[in-house]
């Protein structure tokens, strides 16, 4: 199956109260909202409080993992530090293991 290549687009959190905006992320993939629910063994749906991975964990995961980029070119592909990709990693990591071992949805939100 070919993913589908749009322009790149600028994704931003937010503004959530007092302090600095946050710096927006250039994402260059898009996925429409998908979400992966586990199936217990008669297959049916599991429920549970969905776990959400934001589009720039995705575009993180995806330029690293999926691409093999190294932290300093995918954040420079991102247009943010590698701190900051850093954390976008670490945090896709962790929501797609807890979404596994406590077998909730996971949500891949815009």
């Amino acid at each position: 199956m070919a993913l589908s290549h749009s322009p790149p687009w600028r994704w931003n959190w937010g503004r959530r109260g007092r302090g600095r905006r946050p710096k927006p992320r250039i994402i260059d993939f898009r996925l429409p909202p998908v979400v992966f629910m586990p199936l217990d063994s008669t297959g049916r749906p599991m429920g549970g409080d969905p776990v959400e991975l934001m589009p720039d964990e995705l575009e993180a995961l995806r330029l690293v993992y999926f691409l093999g980029l190294n932290q300093e070119q995918a954040a420079q592909r991102m247009g943010v530090s590698r701190g900051t990709l850093w954390r976008a990693l670490s945090s896709g990591r962790k929501k797609i293991i807890k979404a596994i071992v406590e077998r909730r949805p996971l949500v891949i939100s815009r």
